[in-house]
């Protein structure tokens, strides 16, 4: 998946680099720093306090148990910067408010400072989906390998510990930042790039930070404060009755028994009621149709064909069965929309480059309007922008020696972590990486889109086949696969928070120095909680746990593939495969060509491919969130664009941070009282006859 943690952005955004249009100045009535022109801008030390440390800690943690929830059910991660920045707003001018009053507030709350803790809280965040613990990571573990078809070697398998895990994200996580940081003046002044994620967020605290906006905010946090009530509280009445397997709310067939066992039923999910709100429309019915296709159709032609296409008697979890065409052919609709993406990614960031570097050949030129006496255009704002960004510099030698410093600690330590991740293995990645990361992050402000998981699937391939079965290549190549995916992902999110930082005139030193730290939080706070999910929820990463992981086993089976070639693949599995494949490409390629107006209501082949192994339970619960925003916006649309995000975070805070409570339930040993369960008459009148 991609995202800023793999979180779904629609392509729709996509778009060449701002040229001529971005050059026009605006009328100064409009101009944004002209309202913030008599404050004055703080230092950069002054812009990193103890208070925006200690907040963006809190809501590093609580975010971190929200996108590990999401990470271990579904994968699908909405982006949480408008939550971050809210949040991080509200709590510190309640801290200000109350300081002020006893008379002790030194230092007045700046955007500045609001733009450090979202930069923080994000990029802690994020390591709990970049970090691989529902992906790479967890799909060493021997939980993942036994559902795999074959017998996996004591080389390929590295259970979970929280000591090698941290010191692996520390020697993996820092290396991006330090990769493209040189070229931040060439992205954001000179490229001009738009990284949209960073302009709605620095957008988004600018308006905190203006009278209006902080009335806006106030209403905003009481909005998402008692929805986050109501989503805690409505999680904490259905444990109440989840005391077996199957138990409670999240189990209730409400299509029918048959299509509970086909996996269509809506589970009472707040969490994803709330996401379905955030992700856009044609994602969440991508989803549904990629769920009725599979689950409805598919699947049960395919079961129909037990004892001639696969061996009757497998168990149903075998990937040599029928889980073996879910898992296989959702891996060949992902392959297939990754490489289509990559490529038109890679194309367009080409083209941009080449643009970019032709449109300052021809400003040096004879026909150059400044040579005339007419120079180009410049805003009040860009001006002021840009004087700030370029103030406090960031020397390229310290850029080169800290990848080149960490780089070599991690050479060293990796082979002791994976000793099957040779050295001569990860100098090649680090000599491919700067490349990769930044045709990543300027692709990222193209479009919008990272492709970190992209670029990691590709190592898991090239590493995976290079080591070879006898070298341990499937968990070489998942090592890899985390190695690229850490320097790629926060490549892109750096460059993203640069932007926001331009916009906000937070200093680039701030800004770094709150990645790195909220890199460092990450690092520790991420291994942590998965730990306690992996030790509270015996069954994590079964398919029929509440915590599934389902691309842990996807990006097992991706570096089985790698390796071993399709030796395992049931029988038409491979002619299916590579039908959906195609079918994946074309279906981008129509999308592509037809045009926003009518790709809307064309589905997008990586939503589809989800359901076909978990099911279509959450698809249905997002529909609803996109329903009742729907309908939200035909009865008051103003009040649905200002507090929409609001509810959704509410909702997917409230659910999310319910899983630290009972995940401390779960390990003091406590069981709910009550199993609330739904039998079929017959089975039911089994029931009574055998209790009477």
């Amino acid at each position: 998946m991609t995202s800023r943690t793999a979180r779904y952005k629609d392509d729709d955004l996509a778009g060449e680099p701002p040229s001529t249009a971005d050059n026009a100045a605006p009328d100064d009535t409009t101009s944004v720093e002209k309202l913030f022109e008599a404050k004055p801008v703080p230092p950069w030390t002054k812009q990193l306090t103890v208070r925006a440390i200690f907040v963006s800690a809190v809501l590093a943690f609580a975010f971190t148990f929200i996108v590990m929830k999401l990470n271990l059910t579904t994968g699908i991660i909405p982006s949480l910067n408008v939550s971050a920045g809210l949040l991080g707003f509200f709590f510190v001018k309640t801290w200000s408010k109350v300081l002020a009053q006893t008379g002790l507030l030194r230092t007045p709350f700046t955007r500045q400072e609001n733009t450090v803790i979202q930069t923080c809280v994000v990029a802690a965040s994020g390591i709990a989906f970049s970090g691989g613990f529902g992906s790479y990571l967890f799909g060493m573990s021997s939980i993942i390998a036994n559902q795999s078809p074959e017998a996996a070697a004591a080389a390929d398998i590295k259970n979970p510990s929280l000591g090698w895990m941290i010191a692996f994200l520390f020697v993996v996580s820092f290396l991006g930042l330090f990769s493209v940081l040189p070229l931040r003046k060439i992205m954001i002044v000179d490229f001009r790039l738009t990284y949209p994620s960073g302009t709605a967020t620095a957008n988004l605290i600018n308006g905190f930070h203006t009278p209006e906006g902080a009335e806006l905010a106030k209403k905003q946090v009481s909005k998402l404060g008692r929805f986050f009530s109501m989503s805690f509280l409505w999680s904490f009445f259905q444990w109440f009755f989840t005391a077996g397997d199957d138990c409670g709310f999240s189990s209730f067939p409400t299509f029918g028994l048959q299509a509970y066992k086909n996996k269509f039923y809506f589970d009472f999910s707040a969490t994803y009621v709330g996401v379905g709100m955030i992700c856009p429309y044609i994602i969440n019915v991508s989803l549904l149709i990629g769920g009725i296709l599979s689950w409805g159709v598919m699947w049960p032609l395919i079961a129909n064909k037990k004892g001639d296409w696969y061996d009757a008697k497998l168990k149903s979890s075998s990937l040599e069965g029928l889980q073996g065409y879910k898992v296989f052919i959702a891996i060949a609709m992902i392959l297939g929309d990754g490489l289509y993406n990559f490529v038109k990614v890679l194309a367009r960031t080409l083209s941009g480059l080449y643009k970019q570097c032709y449109k300052k050949d021809s400003d040096v030129g004879p026909t150059d309007d400044s040579s005339h006496g007419h120079p180009p255009s410049i805003s009040y704002d860009d001006k002021r922008r840009t004087e700030l960004f370029l103030k406090d510099q960031i020397p390229t030698w310290f850029s080169i020696a800290g990848y080149v410093i960490i780089a070599a600690i991690s050479t060293i330590t990796l082979p002791f972590i994976f000793h099957q991740l040779k050295w001569y293995y990860i100098i090649v990645i680090y000599i491919i990486a700067p490349a990769l990361a930044f045709c990543n992050a300027f692709g990222c402000g193209l479009t919008d889109w990272s492709l970190a998981s992209t670029y990691g699937k590709l190592a898991i391939f090239c590493i995976g086949a290079w080591a070879g079965s006898d070298g341990g290549g499937v968990l070489a190549g998942l090592a890899a696969c985390g190695v690229m995916m850490n320097i790629v992902s926060t490549a892109s999110d750096l460059m993203q928070d640069f932007k926001t930082g331009y916009m906000t005139l937070a200093s680039p030193r701030s800004m770094f120095v709150s990645q790195v730290v909220g890199t460092a939080m990450g690092c520790i706070i991420s291994p942590c909680v998965f730990w306690l999910f992996y030790k509270a929820f015996g069954n994590l990463g079964s398919p029929d746990s509440q915590y599934p992981a389902p691309y842990a086993l996807v990006y097992r089976n991706m570096a089985i593939l790698g390796v071993d070639g399709f030796s395992a693949l049931p029988r038409y599995c491979l002619t299916l495969c590579c039908a959906f494949f195609v079918g994946a490409i074309v279906i981008n390629l129509i999308r592509d060509m037809v045009g926003n107006k009518y790709a809307r209501f064309i589905p997008i082949p990586m939503a589809m491919a989800i359901p076909f192994y978990i099911g279509s339970y959450f698809a249905i619960d997002m529909c609803l969130g996109s329903l009742i925003l729907f309908i939200w916006e035909k009865v008051n649309k103003e009040n649905a664009e200002a507090f929409g995000s609001a509810v959704a975070s509410g909702l997917i805070c409230g659910d999310g941070i319910w899983t630290l409570p009972s995940s401390i339930i779960a390990l003091a040993g406590v069981k709910p009282p009550i199993c609330m369960k739904f039998l079929s008459r017959a089975t039911n009148a089994k029931v009574d006859a055998f209790l009477g």
